[in-house]
This record gives structure tokens, sequence and C-alpha cells, in this order.
């Protein structure tokens, strides 16, 4: 089994915006079927710059440092050495590590790919294991001081990480990832993702932003209208459903 860390950097987070950066860590584990145990090998790094078919944004690059101008006379993604790489390694026997995972997998189906194999979300996975204020990686990279392992692993792979560039994203996350391990095998880290997480606060609505726990005592009637109206759906959220049910039972 070949366990894949992998990030990517953007144009920009909208529906049109398409990817610019792409790195992975790969890496082989000992138990060939369930990816737990020892890494066999050190991780190899890929990573590529390429060239989008629209201009990066200001914003995306005020946070990624990635200009236009790195990214002229580069290839697209489909004609790079790493999206050759990632192509071969798109196995069902192989897992893909992903912080926010259905963020980088749309990003990825814009370019005509899909992954095959199982995805580990190190998102929803920090969501269960860790209590923390936030769950962003780099958030997690400082509160949980990997950053204090993450010289030795540059220099290994002989890369020099910036935060929020793919590359120092994909150190941060392969790192997070050791850490998990520690406490759950690959695994049980796996079965994570599947279970729906109580989210603190409502994105939308007329009561965006507020916590479910303040909305169910101001009025609760609109919780229940939203349950309803979700379990509805053909594609219901299952996080917004459980925490709905966990508000109202703390409430009783």
């Amino acid at each position: 089994m070949q366990v894949v860390y992998l990030d990517t950097e953007t144009t920009g987070v909208g529906a049109e915006d398409r990817l610019c950066q792409i790195a992975f860590l790969v890496e082989k584990r000992e138990d060939m079927l369930l990816g737990v145990g020892e890494a066999i090998y050190p991780p190899t790094l890929y990573a590529d710059l390429c060239k989008p078919p629209l201009a990066i944004s200001a914003g995306a690059t005020s946070i990624n440092h990635i200009t236009n101008e790195m990214v002229e006379g580069k290839p697209a993604f489909a004609q790079s050495e790493s999206a050759k790489e990632l192509e071969r390694l798109n196995d069902a026997r192989n897992t893909l590590v992903i912080h926010n995972a259905p963020f980088d997998l749309a990003m990825l189906a814009k370019e005509g790919f899909k992954w095959r194999g199982q995805v580990l979300d190190t998102l929803r996975v920090a969501r269960h294991i860790y209590d923390t204020e936030s769950h962003a990686l780099q958030f997690l990279r400082n509160a949980l001081g990997l950053y204090r392992k993450e010289a030795k692993l540059a220099t290994s792979l002989r890369v020099k990480p910036e935060p929020h560039n793919a590359i120092g994203d994909v150190l941060a996350l392969y790192l997070l990832v050791s850490d998990m391990l520690v406490k759950r095998p690959m695994e049980e880290l796996i079965e994570l993702c599947q279970k729906p997480i109580k989210l603190e606060k409502i994105r939308f609505g007329k009561y965006k932003g507020r916590e479910f726990e303040e909305i169910v005592k101001d009025d609760p009637d609109y919780l229940c209208w939203l349950a309803k109206s979700e379990r509805e759906k053909t594609d219901q959220n299952a996080d917004l459903l459980h925490t709905i049910d966990c508000v109202f039972k703390t409430a009783t």
C-alpha cells in the first residue's frame, strides 16, 4: 500500500478557479492491506507549478505567494510530471490524504483527475480527535508543535517549506498524520472520516454565524424545519442532521 499526502494551491476558491500548484509526498507502509505500522521507506516528494487557464487572483497570491509570472511558461497540470506520477499512483489499493479533501478533489476533478482509492480527510479526523479552537492545518501545525520536526523532514527532502504553499502544507500534513497514527491506526482514521461531526456554528441562512446551542434556545422551530428540509434531500448533510439531533438532546 502507498499513502499519498497531497495539497494544492489554486487561483482562488470560486467555482471557476483552477489549480496552479500541486505537491504530494508518497510513502510505502509495511502493512500493504491496512496501512498500519511504520513506513518502510522515507517519503518521496513531487511538486510542480502549473499554468492555469485563468489568472491567479491577487487574493490567492497574498496567501500562497504564487504570482502569475511564476507560472508563466509552466505546463498545464495535465502535462506536468506530477500529474503523470499521480495517475500512476491512482490505484484502489492506495490511500490519498488531504486536509479538507472535498476542496482539493474538486480542483483535481476540474483537471480531469478522479482518485480511485481510499481518501483520508485529516480535517474531519482532526475534528474528532483534537480539542482545539481551530482545526485548520497551519493552526494544528503550531498547536501540536509539528513545526519542531519540520526542519529535519525538509532537509531530508531538500526543500524549504513555506506556510500556505503546497510544499509547506504537505509537509505539515505528513507530520499531522504521523501524530494521528500515534493515537489510532490508519484503518481507524479512515473510518472516522465517515462519522458525522457536531458543528459549532451555522454557515448559512438567517442565523449564519450563530452557534447551534444558541439557536435551539431562541428558535427551536427553525432547527426542526431545517432538519425536516434536510431529510427530504437526496444528498443529505449528515453533519448538520447530527448536530441538530445533538443540540436538541442537550437542551432537553
